[in-house]
């Protein structure tokens, strides 16, 4: 059999539940070196995370024997444990259910990247519920307002 080739460029993004401003920046950047080792343990080669005060966006290289799936629940559920583990907060801390994520060319790496990287200017003029829906809309995804992340105004 002959060796898969892949060039996926994924974007995921996942918040914080209940929506709270807690990613603070006592343990902001450490939680983005972490995530970026998870991946890495996963066989994913990051190549951004970075975000908010209420969430996160990851950006790599999905490898080709692996699932979307698996990959986001492992970034999520070893994240949360890391920060759980290490009481940056007081009580125990989760992330919402659920996640976006969305594919680049090859192309498009780098203007991904610097949005990724740029997240707390961004947010200075777009809220986390415009920039979130702005993604569905832009790729054209059908969705349920039910069934996404939990937006407090």
């Amino acid at each position: 059999m002959a060796n898969p080739y892949t060039q996926l460029n994924i974007h995921g993004i996942y918040a914080v539940k209940g929506r709270e401003n807690i990613i603070i920046n006592k343990f902001r950047d450490d939680l983005y070196r972490y995530t970026s080792g998870i991946l890495k343990k996963s066989s994913a080669f990051p190549l951004a995370v970075g975000g908010w005060k209420d969430h996160v966006h990851v950006f790599f290289e999905l490898p080709a024997a692996q699932a979307l799936s698996d990959i986001m629940g492992s970034v999520k559920r070893n994240s949360s444990k890391w920060i759980n583990e290490n009481k940056f907060l007081p009580g125990k801390f989760h992330w919402q259910d659920g996640y976006a994520a969305f594919s680049y060319a090859r192309s498009q790496r780098d203007r991904v990247i610097k949005y990724i990287i740029n997240q707390e200017a961004h947010h200075r003029v777009m809220t986390f519920k415009e920039e979130y829906f702005g993604f569905l809309k832009k790729f054209g995804i059908p969705y349920d307002k039910r069934y996404v992340f939990e937006f407090y105004d």
